[in-house]
């Protein structure tokens, strides 16, 4: 039972993902992409050039940079929450914290590219929680959707 529910979900999810990348493959001038994906642990992103099929730059909770600016965010995810008490943000890698972290390193890698401006493929994934908060972080790093 969990199994074909589990497949149904993934399924749906790559769906949606062929749809939006057709959507953004027919954009009328050429920008870089930023890709994210979303595990149980860990957050993902990466910018891409589609034209010469190349990762550009890329940033994931993996990465001390990323890990040692989670605890600096921890207040703007408080304030964004409308929590008075900063120490109720969690510090775990898949938190809003984590992401918006990956989101503000990856501006600031892309920005050192001289990439300003860049498309968003939320990869088949809703846009809240995790990938609102990545999106929120590059925009905060100087990046322009």
């Amino acid at each position: 039972m969990f199994l074909i529910k589990n497949t149904k979900k993934i399924s749906s999810r790559i769906r949606r993902k062929v749809r939006i990348r057709q959507r953004l493959s027919q954009a009328k001038e050429h920008k870089p992409r930023i890709s994210i994906f979303k595990s149980n642990m860990h957050t993902y992103a990466q910018i891409i050039d589609d034209l010469s099929g190349r990762t550009i730059v890329s940033a994931s909770t993996l990465e001390k940079e990323v890990v040692d600016q989670i605890s600096s965010l921890k207040e703007v995810v408080a304030k964004e929450k409308n929590q008075t008490d900063k120490s109720k943000v969690a510090e775990s890698k898949k938190s809003m914290a984590a992401a918006r972290a990956v989101g503000v390193v990856l501006a600031k890698r892309a920005l050192a590219q001289n990439v300003h401006e860049v498309i968003f493929d939320r990869n088949g994934f809703i846009y809240a929680g995790r990938v609102k908060a990545i999106a929120d972080g590059a925009r905060d790093g100087g990046l322009k959707f």
